[in-house]
């Protein structure tokens, strides 16, 4: 028998199945429609086209591994987190969703601050709210959308849409649900307090669950567009970051991972909450029950990258990106990259900060601009770091998985960077693994016990102490720039 992972993804929804061991057996990615970005900082998908694309990646890995759904004991779900789903009274999706990355809802964020009051806030979900997240898009909705917000009967995260489409059921769990700005983080239950202030019907809410617990079953309707047999148990799953830890192995306190894909979040397992007092990394709720996480945030990591690619070298790989880099020294000739193309979230806390190169000259080459890039990125998730390891959260190695530890030349520039060994693993599928290890503890094992014995180191890179060296001065140059700029 074997269980399937499902991530909803930002440009694709990818599904992987493994054996009873963990082993991955094989892959199905369906894309996505790009997002649509009607004004700088606005970000949209259709819900409709992930369903699509679910179905057509179900399929997909079916045929991949030549087996049918009777042979799927269980499925598990992942997704790109804090994006809106508002459904009508039908289950009909009411208008695109504002995804993840979409920071038009500052306005809303003030008001919810103004109205509640901040010490309030972080006293009800244990965070800052941040327009990223949840909740102010759909207040947003309701200040300039009222025939929208008319209409809503249910609000669900992206996988959680998903998960309705698979089972008929409204449910979530609680690692998505940790960053919609409506969930008391440390009871692990949404906040009926702040619904109650901000007029916002619990039962618009779903239920929520712990990460391996069943919360659903696959339906007639969807078992016969996906192949999958009727009955199959679906589990709460958890949001990408949540599910890609546990496919990282970040299940106990030690580890950390770094995880580089469109945005770039480091992430450390806290057996209680754990907290910032400035609230410049995030404390939600762990897919392993009854833990929690803390992490920071880049919105722009990857997204840098990806941006100058389609911009300045169209047809470019990546690799090849990387290896020009390469041949700019560290620091890059006193050239720096700011990555706040969709504002920034760890540490500044600012969705209106924009990205630069700052210290151009005639003598910069593109080496070096691509350079700046990777360090800046770098350089953020340094950050991310500091902040965590000054919370007391313990750090003995950095796991990095995502587009970007595919590269040789940035996992040393990280271990540098850090000062602190980077290590990849044997599987590098993130949060589909994970969510598929989530479907198999559901049968009965734990968490950390099925990504203990599923999950194995295949390389570790040390720091070279003259480079770590090295990277000091840029650093704190990169970290000088953001006061100098934007405040």
């Amino acid at each position: 028998m074997y269980c399937l992972g499902i991530d909803i993804g930002t440009g694709g929804s990818r599904a992987l199945l493994i054996d009873e061991s963990g082993k991955v057996c094989a892959g199905f990615t369906a894309i996505h429609e790009d997002m649509t970005m009607l004004r700088p900082l606005w970000a949209e998908q259709r819900p409709e086209n992930w369903w699509d694309a679910a179905q057509a990646a179900v399929r997909g890995v079916l045929t991949e591994a030549g087996i049918d759904g009777s042979q799927v004991s269980a499925v598990g779900l992942s997704g790109q987190m804090h994006g809106l789903v508002i459904l009508d009274e039908a289950g009909t999706v009411i208008r695109p969703s504002l995804i993840w990355c979409d920071q038009r809802s500052q306005p809303q964020v003030d008001a919810i601050n103004a109205k509640v009051g901040k010490e309030k806030v972080l006293g009800c979900i244990a965070n800052p709210v941040l327009t990223g997240f949840t909740l102010p898009k759909l207040l947003w909705v309701r200040d300039h959308e009222p025939a929208h917000f008319a209409r809503v009967a249910k609000v669900l995260l992206p996988k959680d849409y998903v998960r309705y489409q698979l089972t008929g059921e409204f449910a979530s769990e609680v690692s998505d649900a940790s960053g919609t700005a409506l969930f008391d983080v440390v009871n692990r239950r949404w906040s009926g307090e702040l619904c109650e202030v901000l007029g916002i019907p619990m039962n618009w809410l779903p239920r929520v669950a712990e990460s391996p617990e069943i919360t659903g079953r696959i339906s007639e309707a969807a078992a016969a567009t996906t192949g999958l047999r009727v009955g199959t148990p679906v589990v709460g799953g958890g949001g990408d970051q949540a599910a890609s830890a546990v496919g990282n192995g970040i299940v106990e306190a030690g580890n950390v991972s770094d995880t580089l894909g469109t945005s770039g979040v480091v992430f450390a397992h806290t057996d209680s909450p754990a907290y910032d007092a400035a609230g410049r990394v995030h404390t939600f709720c762990h897919a392993v029950p009854g833990k929690w996480h803390v992490m920071g945030v880049t919105q722009g990591a990857g997204l840098s990258l990806q941006w100058f690619r389609n911009n300045f070298a169209p047809g470019s790989s990546y690799d090849a990106l990387t290896g020009e880099a390469a041949t700019s020294p560290i620091g890059a000739q006193g050239l720096s990259w700011l990555p706040y193309l969709m504002g920034e979230r760890t540490p500044h806390l600012d969705a209106s900060c924009r990205a630069a190169w700052v210290g151009l000259t005639a003598k910069h080459t593109r080496a070096d601009l691509i350079r700046a890039i990777l360090e800046g990125i770098s350089f953020s998730q340094k950050d991310c770091l500091e902040i965590i390891t000054g919370m007391g959260v313990p750090v003995s190695s950095v796991r990095v998985s995502g587009g970007g530890a595919k590269s040789p030349f940035w996992r040393q520039m990280l271990a540098d960077v850090f000062d602190k060994p980077v290590a990849t693993l044997a599987t590098q599928e993130g949060s589909a693994y994970g969510a598929a290890l989530l479907a198999l503890a559901g049968e009965g094992r734990s968490v950390v016990e099925v990504a203990k014995s599923a999950i194995a180191e295949v390389s570790r890179v040390q720091p070279d102490g003259a480079a770590a060296e090295a990277y000091r001065a840029p650093y704190e140059a990169f970290r000088g720039l953001y006061p100098k700029l934007y405040r």
